[in-house]
């Protein structure tokens, strides 16, 4: 069981529940917290004070103030409006991720929504509910709105959901788990729905894939090394400690454990010094074990942060807008990620194409095959090590920077 009180989250956490399916419960002073905060919300709802997106419209709309009677539906035809998205389904072990983020978010009690919807979310995570929610329409700049919407849909038994493998009609899916949807009220559809939480999850899961893959790709790289017999200098962890780096030190430590002891490595006929492609590991490797360091430091603090518009201070009795939604504190260090994983699958890549090679390979076998000509041995191995490489490179080119004017600029 994961509790969540909005300050404790860590990535093997998201983890666990969006792909092993643990369950979560939400604790006794996060309830408390999301009530009182509740409470200043509706004292002010009551006092007609202006708040943005609880009785303003939003964007370019939230110069339009909303009567008590618009008050109610508004936050229904929001979610309506914002569902926006087409395109394949995103993974069921993001949108869990993202549910989960959500919650946690609602623990500070900053959000302002009633507990209920929190409740409904748990529920939701809880039985295995997953909503349906579309791969494209989301921009980062103000939030995952689209498919967080696509989420908030489900709430309120509309839109699709997925159970037990099957999509069916939320409607249905919340009627197998003997769960009732709800009636959005002032500000809950547009708590339920403001937040980075879809790309953090996204981020939280990847994060957690390549600090796995970061360890496969050193072991390959020990084997190659052992295979071409190379000088294991570059591995000193000395000639790392010197220059500083953290990643480096790490991955030359990781390559020079895997390796000891190996017989084959203590064979003579080494060079003075071999290409980047064999030395340059523990700083290439090091270099993504960094920005990896850096991009969960930044995740972490995302899953346990009011991610949310407009943000409610119960003990000053004071509400605050302004642009917690916004995606750049983790699709930045995230763009590192992923140059540093295409920049290590190149040099995997170029490490294969040394073992292939008979004018590099130290004496294997041409392609490592027995009976050349009437066998290609790997040769076509590296055509779609290439092929992936290029397809790397091509998914690594940057995003967060992709922005463009919407909403009436």
């Amino acid at each position: 069981m994961i509790r969540l009180d909005g300050r404790s989250l860590k990535i093997e956490d998201v983890v666990a529940v969006a792909r092993r399916g643990e369950k979560v419960e939400v604790t006794k002073d996060s309830w408390d917290r999301i009530k009182k905060c509740r409470d200043m919300c509706e004292e002010k709802i009551k006092a007609r004070e202006i708040m943005y997106g609880v009785n303003t419209g939003i964007g370019e709309f939230s110069e339009v103030v909303l009567n008590q009677d618009q008050v109610e539906k508004f936050q229904k035809f929001l979610v309506y409006s914002h569902a926006a998205g087409i395109g394949n389904p995103m993974p069921q072990e993001v949108v869990r991720g993202a549910m989960l983020g959500r919650i946690n978010v609602h623990c500070h009690g900053n959000s302002g929504l009633r507990p209920v919807v929190v409740e409904r979310l748990v529920q939701l995570l809880n039985a295995g509910v997953t909503p349906v929610c579309c791969e494209k329409g989301s921009v980062g700049a103000c939030g995952d709105l689209s498919p967080m919407s696509q989420m908030a849909l489900v709430l309120i038994g509309e839109g699709e959901a997925f159970h037990k493998g099957e999509r069916l009609p939320a409607a249905e899916a919340l009627k197998r788990v003997g769960i009732q949807p709800i009636v959005f009220e002032a500000r809950d559809g547009l708590a339920a729905i403001n937040g980075s939480n879809m790309l953090t999850a996204m981020a939280a899961l990847s994060i957690h894939d390549v600090e796995r893959w970061t360890k496969l790709s050193e072991v390959a790289a020990s084997m190659t090394l052992e295979a071409l017999n190379a000088n294991m200098k570059p591995y000193d962890v000395r000639l790392h400690e010197v220059r500083g780096f953290k990643g480096a030190v790490a991955s030359a430590a990781n390559i020079l454990k895997i390796t000891q002891g190996s017989e084959i490595l203590a064979q003579k006929g080494k060079k003075v010094q071999d290409a980047y492609s064999m030395r340059s590991t523990p700083q290439v490797t090091g270099s993504l074990r960094d920005a990896l360091r850096y991009a969960r430091e930044q995740v972490e603090i995302e899953l346990n942060g009011v991610g949310d518009n407009p943000i409610f201070l119960p003990d000053q009795k004071t509400v605050l807008t302004g642009a917690n939604f916004q995606g750049s504190p983790i699709a930045l260090p995230m763009e590192m990620v992923g140059t540093g994983v295409s920049m290590v699958s190149v040099l995997s890549e170029r490490r294969l194409n040394r073992l292939l090679n008979p004018a590099l390979s130290v004496g294997l076998p041409p392609f490592l095959t027995e009976g050349a000509g009437m066998h290609s041995g790997l040769m076509l191995s590296q055509y779609t090590a290439g092929m992936l490489v290029a397809e790397t490179r091509i998914l690594s080119h940057p995003a967060a920077n992709q922005s463009i004017p919407a909403a009436a600029d």
